[in-house]
């Protein structure tokens, strides 16, 4: 056999065990989470972390920086260290099977460098920059994180144009007035949703792209379509648990897959 061939063949031996791979990771998020409840000890309830890039000068628009959020989360569920006999997989499952939570944080100079040298994943969106971390409980999150700020992440709405309709579209229902950090939050569980819902090879071609997506406000006069379309089967929501911010059961945002 010559080499050239025998290269073929490992390439596409490589090929199929990171599409099995992939498939095992996606058929857990599929399951949906939340089945095992909280601890007793509330110490070890489990939340992902997450940080939001927000410099002091130029700071990122609001819509980047929730898509780069939103990407972070996926990625750290659907990367093959969260699967079997990954470094992080006992993490990972231990909040995945339990009541998800989310805190995202702000970091700016070196608070952001230190950041990026805690297990996780940093995704840049036009310059936006969010890193989505491997959950664990919190009573031992790693201090460099610990000390970042969970407040004022607020920055201004933007307009970013019409959404590429190759993209999932991730709506926030601006009825509900949410922060930066809450939204963030927010956008991370869709996304897990999006994927978990999607067959496996679209979800697969999703994350061939980073899980790029948009996010976009929802009006009030868009928003009963878009619950229209959860009904349908033909998208998904987020309905928060009312820790922070907004009443139990709200519907946050709704994750529309892309059409074409």
């Amino acid at each position: 056999m010559s080499s050239g061939l025998e290269a073929e063949v490992e390439t596409a031996a490589e090929v199929r065990d990171e599409a099995a791979e992939f498939a095992v990771l996606h058929a857990e998020l599929a399951q949906g989470y939340g089945g095992n409840g909280d601890p007793d000890d509330p110490s070890m309830v489990q939340a992902m972390q997450m940080v939001l890039h927000i410099p002091k000068a130029d700071p990122p628009a609001r819509s980047a920086l929730l898509q780069a959020a939103a990407a972070a989360a996926a990625a750290v569920c659907l990367d093959p260290r969260s699967g079997p006999g990954g470094e992080w997989e006992s993490r990972y499952l231990a909040w995945k099977r339990s009541r998800i939570r989310k805190v995202a944080r702000r970091a700016r100079g070196a608070q952001w460098v230190a950041a990026g040298e805690v297990d996780g994943l940093t995704v840049d969106v036009d310059g936006a920059q969010a890193r989505a971390f491997v959950p664990g409980p919190v009573g031992q999150i790693d201090q460099r994180i610990r000390k970042l700020q969970i407040g004022g992440t607020d920055l201004d709405h933007d307009e970013p144009g019409p959404a590429d309709p190759t993209l999932p579209v991730l709506w926030v229902n601006a009825a509900l007035e949410m922060s930066v950090g809450k939204a963030a939050a927010q956008v991370g569980h869709a996304a897990m949703l999006l994927a978990g819902a999607l067959p496996v090879q679209v979800a697969a071609a999703w994350a061939e792209r980073g899980f790029r997506c948009a996010v976009r406000d929802a009006d009030e006069q868009r928003w009963p379509g878009l619950v229209a379309e959860v009904a349908a089967g033909r998208a998904v929501a987020v309905r928060d648990a009312g820790f922070t911010e907004v009443a139990p059961g709200s519907m946050t945002v709704i994750a529309v897959p892309p059409r074409q």
